[in-house]
Protein backbone atom coordinates (compact mmCIF):
# COMPACT_ATOMS: atom_id res chain seq x y z
CA UNK A 1 0.00 0.00 0.00
CA UNK A 2 1.39 3.44 -0.96
CA UNK A 3 0.03 6.22 1.63
CA UNK A 4 -0.27 9.79 1.45
CA UNK A 5 2.09 11.96 3.59
CA UNK A 6 0.43 12.47 6.97
CA UNK A 7 0.40 16.20 6.56
CA UNK A 8 -1.69 15.92 3.20
CA UNK A 9 -4.11 13.09 4.16
CA UNK A 10 -7.06 12.68 6.68
CA UNK A 11 -6.87 15.20 9.26
CA UNK A 12 -3.92 16.61 8.02
CA UNK A 13 -1.53 15.09 10.53
CA UNK A 14 1.84 15.68 12.02
CA UNK A 15 4.18 13.76 10.48
CA UNK A 16 5.75 13.29 13.74
CA UNK A 17 3.18 11.51 15.51
CA UNK A 18 2.83 8.35 17.57
CA UNK A 19 1.78 5.90 14.43
CA UNK A 20 3.28 6.33 11.10
CA UNK A 21 1.14 5.56 8.19
CA UNK A 22 2.37 1.62 7.79
CA UNK A 23 1.72 1.39 12.01
CA UNK A 24 -2.02 3.06 11.70
CA UNK A 25 -5.08 0.86 12.61
CA UNK A 26 -7.44 2.70 10.15
CA UNK A 27 -6.87 3.47 6.97
CA UNK A 28 -8.22 6.42 4.52
CA UNK A 29 -9.42 5.11 0.73
CA UNK A 30 -10.34 7.94 -1.22
CA UNK A 31 -12.23 6.63 -4.34
CA UNK A 32 -14.30 9.26 -6.18
CA UNK A 33 -15.84 7.49 -8.47
CA UNK A 34 -18.88 9.19 -10.53
CA UNK A 35 -20.52 7.18 -13.20
CA UNK A 36 -24.25 6.99 -12.90
CA UNK A 37 -24.90 9.78 -11.26
CA UNK A 38 -28.83 10.69 -12.86
CA UNK A 39 -29.23 14.65 -11.40
CA UNK A 40 -27.17 16.74 -9.69
CA UNK A 41 -23.04 15.93 -10.06
CA UNK A 42 -19.83 16.39 -8.59
CA UNK A 43 -19.10 13.05 -5.82
CA UNK A 44 -15.39 12.80 -7.94
CA UNK A 45 -14.70 15.72 -5.98
CA UNK A 46 -15.92 14.45 -2.38
CA UNK A 47 -13.14 12.62 -1.50
CA UNK A 48 -10.47 15.40 -1.83
CA UNK A 49 -13.29 17.99 -0.33
CA UNK A 50 -13.76 15.90 2.58
CA UNK A 51 -9.71 15.33 2.94
CA UNK A 52 -9.08 19.49 2.93
CA UNK A 53 -11.78 19.97 5.38
CA UNK A 54 -10.67 17.73 7.53
CA UNK A 55 -7.45 19.51 8.94
CA UNK A 56 -9.56 21.94 10.59
CA UNK A 57 -11.77 19.61 12.75
CA UNK A 58 -10.74 19.94 16.27
CA UNK A 59 -8.96 16.36 17.18
CA UNK A 60 -9.91 15.89 20.81
CA UNK A 61 -13.42 14.45 21.25
CA UNK A 62 -15.21 15.40 24.20
CA UNK A 63 -17.35 12.59 24.20
CA UNK A 64 -14.12 10.28 24.25
CA UNK A 65 -12.50 12.57 26.32
CA UNK A 66 -8.94 11.86 24.10
CA UNK A 67 -7.56 12.88 20.89
CA UNK A 68 -9.30 9.47 19.16
CA UNK A 69 -6.79 9.54 16.44
CA UNK A 70 -3.89 8.96 18.49
CA UNK A 71 -5.81 6.05 20.27
CA UNK A 72 -5.39 4.11 16.87
CA UNK A 73 -3.92 6.15 13.72
CA UNK A 74 -4.97 7.30 10.36
CA UNK A 75 -3.36 6.31 7.19
CA UNK A 76 -4.61 8.38 4.08
CA UNK A 77 -3.93 5.59 0.81
CA UNK A 78 -2.62 7.18 -2.09
CA UNK A 79 -5.52 5.75 -4.53
CA UNK A 80 -4.71 5.19 -8.55
CA UNK A 81 -6.89 6.80 -10.85
CA UNK A 82 -10.53 4.89 -11.05
CA UNK A 83 -11.01 2.56 -13.77
CA UNK A 84 -13.30 3.57 -16.19
CA UNK A 85 -16.40 1.53 -16.01
CA UNK A 86 -18.55 0.53 -13.24
CA UNK A 87 -17.67 -3.29 -12.79
CA UNK A 88 -14.22 -2.70 -13.40
CA UNK A 89 -14.14 0.34 -10.72
CA UNK A 90 -15.96 -1.94 -8.20
CA UNK A 91 -13.10 -5.24 -8.45
CA UNK A 92 -10.25 -2.24 -8.08
CA UNK A 93 -12.00 -1.28 -5.21
CA UNK A 94 -12.02 -4.43 -4.00
CA UNK A 95 -8.69 -4.94 -4.17
CA UNK A 96 -8.27 -2.11 -2.20
CA UNK A 97 -10.20 -2.78 0.23
CA UNK A 98 -8.24 -6.07 0.36
CA UNK A 99 -5.27 -4.76 1.11
CA UNK A 100 -5.89 -2.63 3.97
CA UNK A 101 -7.60 -5.88 5.55
CA UNK A 102 -4.88 -8.11 4.92
CA UNK A 103 -2.96 -5.84 6.56
CA UNK A 104 -5.19 -5.68 9.52
CA UNK A 105 -6.67 -2.99 9.62
CA UNK A 106 -9.95 -0.86 9.32
CA UNK A 107 -11.46 0.86 5.94
CA UNK A 108 -12.98 3.59 5.31
CA UNK A 109 -13.95 4.47 1.98
CA UNK A 110 -14.75 8.31 0.62
CA UNK A 111 -16.77 8.04 -1.87
CA UNK A 112 -17.84 9.03 -4.66
CA UNK A 113 -21.55 7.70 -5.79
CA UNK A 114 -22.94 5.00 -3.29
CA UNK A 115 -22.46 2.39 -6.66
CA UNK A 116 -19.01 1.75 -4.92
CA UNK A 117 -20.32 0.05 -1.44
CA UNK A 118 -20.87 -3.60 -3.63
CA UNK A 119 -17.29 -3.25 -4.08
CA UNK A 120 -15.68 -1.91 -0.75
CA UNK A 121 -18.05 -5.14 0.72
CA UNK A 122 -17.23 -7.61 -1.46
CA UNK A 123 -13.56 -8.58 0.28
CA UNK A 124 -15.81 -8.52 4.23
CA UNK A 125 -18.05 -10.83 1.92
CA UNK A 126 -15.58 -13.13 1.57
CA UNK A 127 -14.28 -13.57 5.13
CA UNK A 128 -18.27 -12.62 7.12
CA UNK A 129 -20.83 -14.41 4.96
CA UNK A 130 -23.44 -13.31 7.20
CA UNK A 131 -22.17 -9.32 7.00
CA UNK A 132 -24.87 -6.85 8.36
CA UNK A 133 -25.33 -3.41 6.82
CA UNK A 134 -25.81 0.07 8.86
CA UNK A 135 -27.51 1.75 5.74
CA UNK A 136 -28.18 5.92 6.27
CA UNK A 137 -29.72 7.38 3.66
CA UNK A 138 -32.66 9.00 1.98
CA UNK A 139 -33.55 6.38 -0.74
CA UNK A 140 -33.73 2.34 -0.50
CA UNK A 141 -31.84 1.85 -3.21
CA UNK A 142 -33.15 -1.52 -4.02
CA UNK A 143 -33.83 -0.89 -7.67
CA UNK A 144 -32.47 -3.91 -10.14
CA UNK A 145 -30.82 -1.68 -11.92
CA UNK A 146 -31.47 1.67 -13.29
CA UNK A 147 -31.37 3.57 -16.96
CA UNK A 148 -29.81 0.76 -17.85
CA UNK A 149 -27.26 0.56 -15.32
CA UNK A 150 -26.82 -2.58 -13.56
CA UNK A 151 -24.18 -1.09 -10.59
CA UNK A 152 -26.72 2.32 -10.15
CA UNK A 153 -25.83 4.32 -7.44
CA UNK A 154 -29.67 3.68 -7.42
CA UNK A 155 -28.79 0.08 -6.91
CA UNK A 156 -26.56 0.04 -4.62
CA UNK A 157 -28.32 -1.67 -1.78
CA UNK A 158 -29.68 -4.34 -4.38
CA UNK A 159 -26.55 -5.09 -5.64
CA UNK A 160 -25.25 -5.70 -1.64
CA UNK A 161 -28.18 -7.96 -1.03
CA UNK A 162 -27.20 -9.81 -4.44
CA UNK A 163 -24.81 -12.23 -1.55
CA UNK A 164 -27.50 -14.59 -0.15
CA UNK A 165 -26.00 -13.96 3.41
CA UNK A 166 -26.32 -9.94 3.36
CA UNK A 167 -28.86 -8.31 5.70
CA UNK A 168 -29.50 -4.08 5.84
CA UNK A 169 -30.84 -2.26 8.64
CA UNK A 170 -31.82 1.18 6.49
CA UNK A 171 -32.47 4.25 8.41
CA UNK A 172 -33.83 7.93 6.98
CA UNK A 173 -35.63 6.70 3.64
CA UNK A 174 -38.50 9.04 2.49
CA UNK A 175 -37.90 7.75 -1.17
CA UNK A 176 -38.65 4.28 -2.42
CA UNK A 177 -39.96 3.52 -6.15
CA UNK A 178 -42.79 1.51 -6.60
CA UNK A 179 -40.45 -1.54 -8.74
CA UNK A 180 -38.50 -1.66 -5.26
CA UNK A 181 -41.39 -2.50 -3.41
CA UNK A 182 -42.00 -6.16 -4.66
CA UNK A 183 -38.24 -7.16 -3.34
CA UNK A 184 -38.58 -5.37 -0.30
CA UNK A 185 -41.91 -7.82 0.34
CA UNK A 186 -40.46 -10.70 -0.17
CA UNK A 187 -36.86 -9.46 1.38
CA UNK A 188 -38.20 -10.27 4.95
CA UNK A 189 -35.97 -10.05 8.07
CA UNK A 190 -33.02 -9.28 5.25
CA UNK A 191 -34.13 -5.95 4.67
CA UNK A 192 -35.63 -3.38 7.81
CA UNK A 193 -36.61 0.12 6.90
CA UNK A 194 -36.57 2.51 10.10
CA UNK A 195 -38.38 5.60 7.40
CA UNK A 196 -37.57 8.80 8.23
CA UNK A 197 -41.20 9.71 8.96
CA UNK A 198 -40.93 7.83 11.82
CA UNK A 199 -38.01 9.06 13.14
CA UNK A 200 -39.76 11.20 16.25
CA UNK A 201 -40.63 7.69 17.40
CA UNK A 202 -36.79 6.03 16.66
CA UNK A 203 -35.44 4.28 20.03
CA UNK A 204 -31.74 3.92 18.91
CA UNK A 205 -31.42 1.13 21.57
CA UNK A 206 -34.01 -0.70 19.84
CA UNK A 207 -32.68 -0.24 16.35
CA UNK A 208 -29.38 -1.52 17.19
CA UNK A 209 -30.96 -4.74 18.94
CA UNK A 210 -30.89 -5.90 15.18
CA UNK A 211 -27.27 -5.36 15.30
CA UNK A 212 -26.20 -7.30 18.18
CA UNK A 213 -23.98 -9.46 18.09
CA UNK A 214 -23.01 -9.21 14.54
CA UNK A 215 -20.35 -8.22 12.47
CA UNK A 216 -21.49 -4.70 10.77
CA UNK A 217 -20.25 -2.66 7.56
CA UNK A 218 -21.40 1.13 7.85
CA UNK A 219 -22.66 2.85 4.88
CA UNK A 220 -23.61 6.47 5.32
CA UNK A 221 -25.02 8.34 1.88
CA UNK A 222 -24.91 12.06 3.32
CA UNK A 223 -28.61 12.55 1.60
CA UNK A 224 -29.86 10.54 4.47
CA UNK A 225 -29.10 14.29 6.60
CA UNK A 226 -32.04 16.43 6.38
CA UNK A 227 -31.33 18.61 3.60
CA UNK A 228 -31.20 21.64 5.21
CA UNK A 229 -27.98 20.37 6.87
CA UNK A 230 -26.33 19.02 3.63
CA UNK A 231 -27.64 20.28 0.14
CA UNK A 232 -24.25 19.38 -0.64
CA UNK A 233 -25.52 16.51 -2.45
CA UNK A 234 -26.86 15.07 -5.86
CA UNK A 235 -30.39 14.71 -4.64
CA UNK A 236 -31.01 16.43 -1.49
CA UNK A 237 -34.26 15.71 0.28
CA UNK A 238 -36.14 17.18 3.14
CA UNK A 239 -37.45 15.40 6.30
CA UNK A 240 -34.17 13.39 6.86
CA UNK A 241 -31.71 12.57 9.89
CA UNK A 242 -30.10 15.08 11.74
CA UNK A 243 -26.15 14.98 13.01
CA UNK A 244 -27.79 13.62 17.11
CA UNK A 245 -30.20 11.33 15.95
CA UNK A 246 -27.25 9.50 13.40
CA UNK A 247 -24.96 9.91 16.56
CA UNK A 248 -27.16 8.29 18.59
CA UNK A 249 -27.30 5.04 16.61
CA UNK A 250 -23.80 4.84 15.82
CA UNK A 251 -22.80 5.30 18.89
CA UNK A 252 -25.19 2.76 20.08
CA UNK A 253 -24.09 0.30 17.49
CA UNK A 254 -20.92 0.54 18.86
CA UNK A 255 -21.86 -0.55 21.78
CA UNK A 256 -23.47 -4.00 20.70
CA UNK A 257 -21.79 -5.32 17.25
CA UNK A 258 -18.25 -4.78 15.75
CA UNK A 259 -18.32 -2.45 13.14
CA UNK A 260 -15.37 -3.35 10.98
CA UNK A 261 -15.39 -1.27 8.20
CA UNK A 262 -17.50 1.92 6.40
CA UNK A 263 -17.58 3.93 3.59
CA UNK A 264 -19.08 7.82 3.29
CA UNK A 265 -20.59 8.53 -0.18
CA UNK A 266 -22.43 11.47 -2.15
CA UNK A 267 -20.75 14.62 -1.41
CA UNK A 268 -20.67 16.68 -3.88
CA UNK A 269 -18.83 19.75 -3.10
CA UNK A 270 -20.65 23.26 -3.21
CA UNK A 271 -17.77 25.87 -4.44
CA UNK A 272 -17.53 28.19 -1.63
CA UNK A 273 -19.81 26.66 0.85
CA UNK A 274 -17.29 24.52 3.20
CA UNK A 275 -19.99 23.56 5.87
CA UNK A 276 -20.87 20.28 3.86
CA UNK A 277 -17.48 19.33 3.21
CA UNK A 278 -16.82 19.81 7.36
CA UNK A 279 -19.78 17.88 8.21
CA UNK A 280 -18.69 14.50 5.86
CA UNK A 281 -15.30 14.94 7.38
CA UNK A 282 -16.50 14.95 10.70
CA UNK A 283 -18.96 12.47 10.17
CA UNK A 284 -15.97 9.99 8.74
CA UNK A 285 -13.83 10.97 11.81
CA UNK A 286 -17.03 9.91 14.13
CA UNK A 287 -17.65 6.80 12.79
CA UNK A 288 -13.81 5.79 13.21
CA UNK A 289 -13.92 6.68 16.74
CA UNK A 290 -16.92 4.87 17.71
CA UNK A 291 -16.15 1.82 15.53
CA UNK A 292 -12.25 1.32 17.05
CA UNK A 293 -12.64 3.14 20.58
CA UNK A 294 -16.59 2.68 20.58
CA UNK A 295 -16.47 0.88 24.12
CA UNK A 296 -14.85 3.79 26.12
CA UNK A 297 -17.86 6.31 24.88
CA UNK A 298 -19.85 7.75 27.54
Amino acid sequence: MRFLPPEKGFLGLDPTGPFPPDQARAVIIPFGLEESVTFGGGTSAGPQAIIDASPELELFDEELWCEPCREYGIATLDTPPIAKTIEAALEQLDGLVEDVLAAGKFPLVLGGEHSLTPGAIRPFVRRHPDLTLLHFDAHADLRDGYRGEHFSHASAIRRCLDNPGVSVVSLGIRNISASEIPFFDKAGDRVRIYWAKDKRQWNADEIVSHLAGKTVYLTFDVDGFDASLMPATGTPEPGGIFWDEAMDVIRAASKVCNIIGADVVELAPIKGFHSCDFIAAKLAYKILSYSLLGGKSA
